[in-house]
């Protein structure tokens, strides 16, 4: 199992293969932020195609967990919180919000 993001509750951890975060939840993150591409790759110390290529996938990002953990992490430090499937939250499903 291996574990990314801050060492507290938000921690992300995956394990045989688990959903870490989508396609979709980068984009929308960025569109909170009012981040391009370009400054979360720079945030996540990524290049401008790795996240290009994230944002392009189907469903749950695949990826080297070293780039999941970079990604995660310079989210979370600009203020996101990723939601999870099943994650206790107003609506239902995956998103993002900010923190309070």
């Amino acid at each position: 199992m291996a574990c990314y993001g801050p060492k507290t509750d938000a921690q992300y951890c995956i394990a045989d293969g688990s959903d870490v975060i989508t396609a979709a939840q980068i984009r929308a993150a960025r569109a909170l932020l009012g981040m391009d591409q370009r400054a979360l790759a720079e945030a996540a110390g990524l290049s401008v195609p790795t996240i290009q290529r994230m944002e392009a996938s189907e469903g749950v990002v695949r990826g080297h967990v070293d780039s999941l953990m970079k990604l995660v992490t310079a989210l979370d430090l600009a203020g996101v919180e990723l939601i999870s499937e099943g994650t206790a939250s107003q609506g239902a499903g995956r998103g993002v919000r900010l923190k309070t």
